[in-house]
């Protein structure tokens, strides 16, 4: 059977707004107050889509490794960025290198291992697959941080009388703060873990849904499903495990004394 992509025309998108009036109703019914931050919202996502749909159909035609990684290079840094925004607390200067350094070496293992040798794709900067690719792994990886650092946060602060207790017993900063370490760790993958789990039975995953829309076989799109969440959940794990380890050690000084502010 012959594939059939059905094109979507200005003023069917244009309806699919109501979705957005219909929230608004029932914020301002409820007296919420969140009208000016959802109207914000919906234009952000518009106006960022369309620039980026635009941007991508260049790139596509035009494909070159410098433009690749200069847009790779861009979403890294947009995402550092958004961590800092995202965690509710006075970033330390060696809180906020330890996310970036993880950020950064963490993702970019995960793509290079992802792209050269599980898909193998040829050429290395083939734009349709580096850039969507690299964003999942970006995005979901800026996500597990956030949640990974503002976990270690909390638990540092909470529990500063107990670290300090056992420091003076003898233990090293690592002991005092392992558990810590461990339940940040697990909070900030456990929203992967979760999607994994509910993943073809409750949900179908953006990526496979887009893959059968545009025409792929069912079972070419699930294979790379499957290999998109397992690299989803690898970067997820390095990334986050990478802050943890190192960013615990930005709450102590060179005598093994605890500093948090």
């Amino acid at each position: 059977m012959k594939d059939i992509i059905f094109d979507i025309s200005l003023i069917n998108l244009v309806t699919a707004y109501i979705f957005v009036l219909l929230l608004l109703l029932i914020v301002k019914k409820e007296r919420i107050g969140r009208e000016k931050q959802i109207l914000i919202a919906s234009f952000r996502m518009t106006v960022q889509l369309v620039l980026v749909g635009y941007l991508l159909t260049y790139v596509f035609q035009n494909p070159n490794p410098f433009i690749t990684l200069i847009i790779i290079l861009f979403m890294e840094l947009f995402a550092i960025y958004n961590i800092y925004a995202r965690v509710e607390s006075t970033l330390s200067k060696n809180l906020k290198v330890v996310i970036g350094l993880s950020m950064l070496i963490g993702t970019v293992i995960s793509i290079l291992f992802f792209l050269f040798i599980v898909i193998n794709i040829d050429p290395w900067f083939m734009p349709q697959y580096f850039i969507p690719i690299s964003g999942m792994l970006i995005g979901n990886s800026m996500t597990g941080i956030s949640l990974g650092a503002q976990g270690l946060i909390n638990g540092m602060k909470d529990s500063k009388e107990k670290i300090e207790n056992s420091l003076m017993l003898g233990a090293t900063p690592h002991q005092a703060t392992k558990d810590i370490q461990n339940r940040s760790f697990y909070n900030a993958v456990l929203p992967t873990i979760n999607s994994m789990i509910g993943m073809g039975i409750v949900f179908l995953p953006g990526m496979m849904t887009g893959q059968i829309l545009a025409g792929a076989a069912p079972l070419t799109a699930i294979k790379y499903q499957i290999v998109v969440m397992l690299g989803i959940l690898g970067s997820v794990t390095l990334t986050v495990y990478l802050m943890v380890k190192w960013g615990r050690k930005s709450f102590f000084n060179s005598r093994a004394q605890i500093e948090i502010s």
